[in-house]
């Protein structure tokens, strides 16, 4: 399948600053494809440079199997910043200048994007009495105007409460389950974790690694198994077959298998065989802020 965004060899640089130093990948059709980073690594700079804010010095790329242009950017929604939203106006007069301005959607439209943001029930409340994580949604509203295809966010949570936070995410989410393809840049591993299905991690411009987030973030299965007699069980499973490393961890046991190769049902049926009946057994993945550290080395 055709790739949604392909970005070939984009360098950057502000004078002596290589804001971004020939970075290349690709974003499929259907990703919520998050740009991970610390500040400073590029991401705002590489999202500016796709919606043609800003130019690249060397490198290219395509939406949709062709160069950026008019046609292409109007099948694209973006929120780079908090719009400047009128405070003595309602989320529907809001939308409507919106509307005016960039020509996307009419005024059927302005009353689907609220309702997929769930703000219908406030639309004719003026901006100032919106909190902060409303005043967000209503800025997803107006990407959505004209139904784009893809949805370019940048830091999307950034300064929310912690409610607002998980309001935002859950209408990513429920974006991405309309079909939508979105690429966020973010410097919040949990919101890569939680939201996204690929990733790119920047550090200084530099592209670290690009893949889907359980091929980026796990290397091996680590299966956690507890009994009511963590010494024998201990003992019983020095014996099982497959494993790289087993390590007691608190109360439970950890097995460490090479990536995909973690069966429980042949752990569960081996201590079972040995009289342990088990009270957890599960495969968790390996902690995404250790394998991001890991990966960029930042302390």
């Amino acid at each position: 399948m055709q790739p949604v965004l392909s970005i070939n060899g984009i360098a950057k640089a502000y004078g002596p600053i290589k804001a971004l130093k020939g970075v290349s990948f690709d974003v499929p059709e259907g990703a919520v494809f998050g740009i991970l980073g610390p500040n400073g690594s590029g991401k705002t700079t590489m999202l500016s440079i796709i919606l043609d804010i800003l130019k690249a010095d060397t490198g290219s790329f395509v939406w949709f199997g062709e160069p950026g242009s008019e046609h292409t950017r109007k099948r694209i929604g973006s929120l780079l910043e908090t719009p400047n939203f009128y405070h003595y106006l309602s989320a529907v007069d809001n939308l409507n200048i919106t509307h005016a301005i960039s020509g996307r959607g009419d005024a059927a439209d302005i009353d689907r994007v609220l309702e997929v943001v769930k703000l219908s029930e406030r639309k004719k409340s003026k901006f100032s009495a919106y909190s902060l994580g409303m005043k967000q949604r209503l800025a997803i509203a107006a990407a959505l105007l004209g139904d784009p295809q893809v949805l370019v966010f940048d830091e999307p949570t950034n300064g929310l409460d912690p409610v607002g936070i998980a309001e935002i995410r859950e209408l990513i989410k429920e974006l991405a389950k309309r079909g939508k393809t979105i690429i966020m840049a973010s410097h919040l591993l949990d919101e890569v974790e939680k939201v996204c299905t690929h990733v790119a991690i920047l550090k200084r411009g530099e592209l670290i690694v690009a893949g889907a987030v359980d091929d980026v973030f796990s290397n091996e299965d680590i299966v956690e198994v507890s009994s009511n007699d963590p010494v024998q069980l201990l003992s019983v499973l020095n014996a099982f077959p497959g494993y790289s490393k087993i390590q007691p961890h608190e109360k439970k046991i950890l097995l460490f298998f090479p990536i995909g190769t973690a069966r429980l049902e042949e752990i569960n049926r081996f201590c079972f065989e040995k009289g342990i009946t088990l009270n957890l057994l599960l495969v968790r993945k390996e902690r995404l802020e250790t394998k991001f550290f890991e990966l960029t080395n930042e302390k």
